[in-house]
C-alpha cells in the first residue's frame, strides 16, 4: 500500500489572523509537485493560539507531529525533511507523540471534553464528526431514554450553565419540560461580546456538531421542536461553518424531520446578531430574535414559562450544549468523576492579555488560578511580576496575586468577588493600572447598557465620570466613598444583569488596589506610571551620553542638548508617546 502523508492546516480565526491561509496555499502548491502522496486538509483551533500558525503532519503510520509559528517559507523544508525523509524537524515541533517538548506543559493538566473534537476534525466534514462519535448520543436519547431520564442525567452529571451565572443545567430543562404548551423553542446563547473572550466563537469554529447535537438532546428533553442560534454577526467563519454543518446534519437524516428515522423532528435556525452586548442577557436576546429592540424585561414570567413568542423556551450558552453530548454518551459519571462538590466537569478559559501562551485551554474544575496561569499559560508575556487576572469580563473582577491559590469553581471565584462568567481571563503585570482597567471594563459596560433603566443608564455614567477623573490627575477627596455608594445602588436596583454586575471591576480593584485609588487622588500620581496626565518623562544626567538618539525621534521636538553632552526633556511640549525611551540603550530614560 502507498505510503501517505495527511497535513492539516489550523484555520481558526487566530490561525487565519496570523496568516494561515498564506500558509495553506504554499502547502497546496508543494503538494502539487511531490512525489510522495499527501492529502491536505484544515481543522479548528487546537488551543495553541501563542504558536500559531500550526500546522500538523500524520506520518502513514498515524504518528503526528505539530508544528508551531509556521510560515509559507518554512513549507518546502517541511516537505523536504519530514515527508521527503520521513524526519521530523524536532526544533519546530511543538506537540508529537514521541517526543518532549517545552510546550508539553500546555497540556499536562488540561481534560478535554468541550474541547475533544477541537482540533482533531475539519468542521466541515460530517464523516469526520461521526468518526469521532458526533450524533450517537441523539441516537442513544431518542431510541433508548425517556425525554425524563435524559433531564435526570444530566441532573446527575451536575453540569452548570456556562454563560456565567451556573444555574443547574438540568434543572433548567426541568422546569421547561413542566410548562405547558403545544410549541417550545431552544435557544443557544452564542452572543459572546466580553473583552478578551473567545471560547464560543472557537467552539462553533472547531466543531458545531457538538453544539448542534447538544442543542437536539435538549429539544428531546422539554418537547422543543425548533431552535435558534443566536450567534453575533462579527463571527463569519463560526456561522459559516454552522450553516454548512446544520445543511450535512439535515441531508443525512440527523436534523429536520423524523431524525434518525424516529417520531422526533428538530429544526435549527441561525440568527445574527448586532453585537449589542446586553443581548447576551437572556430576555433581551429573546426581544432580539422577535425582531424588537435588544432590551431586557422584568422577570417573572421566567423564558421556561413564557420566553420566545410567548412560548416555553430554554436557553443556554454554546459550551454548555457542547457538555451535552459526552454526558448522555458516557453517563454522569463520565463527566462529574471531574470537579468539585458543588462545581462538577470542566471549564474552558480564553486567555488573554500579558499571558506567555494565549489561548484557549479546558481544565477541571477545582484546578488552582497559579496552575492556569503559570503551568499551562507560562505566566506573564513580559516577565514582569504577575498582578492580576480579570475573570468574568466587564462583569466580572479583579482577583490579586496573593489569591491565586484560589481553585476554579463558582464559589470559591465569587468570594473573591470576581465571577467564573462564560471563560474570559486577561491576565495583567505590575505595569497595568488598576484604576484605568477599572475605567475600561466600566467604559465598556456604559456604552452597552440599552437605556431602559435609569440606575445602570446614569448611574455607570456618573461612575465613569469619576474614574476618567482619577485617571487624569482630577480626582476628589471622596470619590472613593462616592464610586462606592454608586455601585451599591446600580447593583442593587438595575434592571437585568448587566447593570447588576457593572460595578464589579471597580469594587473588585478598590477591595485589592485601594491604595493605587488614593494616589491618583492625594498624590496626584499612578503608581503603575501609565496615566499618561499623571507621569512625566525624565533624562538621567548620569547615565545620559549624549547619543542624540532619543532627540532624532521625538516627533514633538520637546529633547534637548548638544552630541555628547546630558539632554533633557521639557515636560511643556512632551506628549509622552514613550518613543525616547523605547529607543535610548543606556537605561538613560525613565518615567517619573
Amino acid at each position: 500500500m502507498e505510503k501517505q502523508y495527511k497535513v492539516i492546516v489550523g484555520l481558526g480565526s487566530c490561525g487565519i489572523a496570523a496568516g494561515g491561509l498564506k500558509v495553506m496555499e504554499a502547502i497546496k502548491a508543494k503538494q502539487a509537485t511531490t512525489p510522495v502522496t499527501v492529502s491536505v486538509d484544515e481543522t479548528g483551533c487546537m488551543g495553541m493560539c501563542y504558536k500559531e500558525v500550526l500546522v500538523e503532519i500524520v506520518n502513514p503510520d498515524g504518528k503526528s507531529y505539530i508544528y508551531g509559528n509556521v510560515t509559507p517559507d518554512k513549507v518546502d523544508r517541511l516537505f523536504a525533511e519530514h515527508i521527503g525523509n520521513g524526519q521530523p524537524i524536532t526544533e519546530w515541533v511543538v506537540q508529537g507523540c514521541d517526543l518532549k517538548t517545552s510546550e508539553d506543559s500546555f497540556f499536562d493538566k488540561q481534560e478535554r471534553i468541550v474541547l475533544r473534537r477541537c482540533g482533531k476534525i475539519n468542521p466541515e466534514s460530517l464523516d469526520e464528526a461521526i468518526a469521532m462519535d458526533a450524533y450517537k448520543a441523539i441516537g442513544k436519547a431518542i431510541k433508548t431514554m425517556t425525554p425524563e431520564q435524559v433531564i435526570e442525567e444530566v441532573l446527575a452529571s451536575g453540569l452548570r450553565g456556562r454563560g456565567g451565572a451556573g444555574f443547574p443545567t438540568g434543572m433548567k430543562w426541568k422546569f421547561a419540560n413542566a410548562s405547558k404548551g403545544s410549541k417550545k423553542y431552544i435557544i443557544c446563547n452564542a452572543d459572546e461580546g466580553d473583552p478578551g473572550a473567545f471560547m464560543d466563537r472557537s467552539v462553533l469554529e472547531g466543531d458545531p456538531h457538538a453544539v448542534l447535537e447538544g442543542m437536539m438532546i435538549a429539544g428531546y428533553a422539554i418537547g422543543a421542536d425548533e431552535a435558534y442560534i443566536y450567534a453575533r454577526a462579527e463571527y463569519p467563519i463560526a456561522i459559516k461553518r454552522l450553516k454548512i454543518a446544520i445543511k450535512a446534519a439535515e441531508e443525512r437524516g440527523l436534523l429536520g424531520k423524523n431524525v434518525l428515522g424516529t417520531n422526533f423532528n428538530f429544526k435549527i435556525k441561525i440568527k445574527e446578531g448586532a453585537g449589542a452586548f446586553v443581548c447576551g442577557e437572556e430576555t433581551a436576546l429573546i426581544s432580539s430574535i422577535e425582531g424588537k429592540r435588544g432590551m431586557p424585561r422584568i422577570r417573572p414570567p421566567f423564558p421556561a414559562q413564557s420566553g420566545l413568542f410567548g412560548k416555553p423556551t430554554n436557553i443556554n450558552n454554546v459550551e454548555t450544549f457542547a457538555n451535552v453530548a459526552y454526558i448522555i454518551l458516557n453517563g454522569a459519571g463520565s463527566y462529574n468523576k471531574y470537579g468539585t462538590e458543588k462545581s462538577k466537569g470542566t471549564k474552558v478559559f480564553a486567555l488573554a492579555g500579558k499571558i506567555a501562551r494565549g489561548g484557549l485551554v479546558e481544565v477541571p474544575m477545582g484546578i488552582a488560578l497559579r496552575d492556569i496561569i503559570y503551568e499551562i499559560g507560562g505566566g506573564t508575556s513580559s516577565g514582569k511580576p504577575f498582578k492580576a487576572v480579570q475573570m468574568g469580563g466587564p462583569s466580572g473582577g479583579c482577583i490579586p496575586a496573593h489569591l491565586l491559590d484560589t481553585i476554579v469553581d463558582y464559589d470559591s471565584v465569587n468570594q473573591t468577588g470576581a465571577i467564573m462568567g462564560s471563560g474570559g481571563m486577561i491576565v495583567m503585570d505590575e505595569d497595568n493600572c488598576m484604576v484605568d482597567i477599572a475605567r475600561y471594563f466600566l467604559s465598556f459596560t456604559q456604552s452597552e447598557s440599552c437605556g431602559k433603566c435609569t440606575f445602570c443608564k446614569i448611574g455607570t455614567n456618573r461612575m465613569l465620570e469619576i474614574l476618567t477623573r482619577l485617571t487624569t490627575g482630577e480626582g476628589r477627596e471622596g470619590d472613593i466613598e462616592l464610586l462606592e455608594e454608586l455601585s451599591d445602588q446600580i447593583r442593587r436596583n438595575a434592571l437585568c444583569g448587566l447593570g447588576q454586575t457593572a460595578p464589579n471591576p471597580v469594587l473588585t480593584t478598590l477591595k485589592y488596589f485601594r491604595h493605587e485609588y488614593e494616589a491618583h487622588i492625594k498624590d496626584k500620581k499612578c503608581p503603575a506610571k501609565q496615566c499618561r496626565p499623571l507621569i512625566k518623562y525624565v533624562i538621567l544626567e548620569d547615565k545620559c551620553i549624549g547619543c542624540t538618539a532619543c532627540s532624532r525621534v521625538c516627533p514633538v521636538k520637546a529633547i534637548s542638548g548638544e552630541p555628547k553632552k546630558a539632554h533633557k526633556i521639557d515636560s511643556s511640549l512632551c506628549t509622552k508617546c514613550g518613543a525616547c525611551k523605547e529607543k535610548c540603550r543606556f537605561s538613560a530614560i525613565e518615567i517619573d
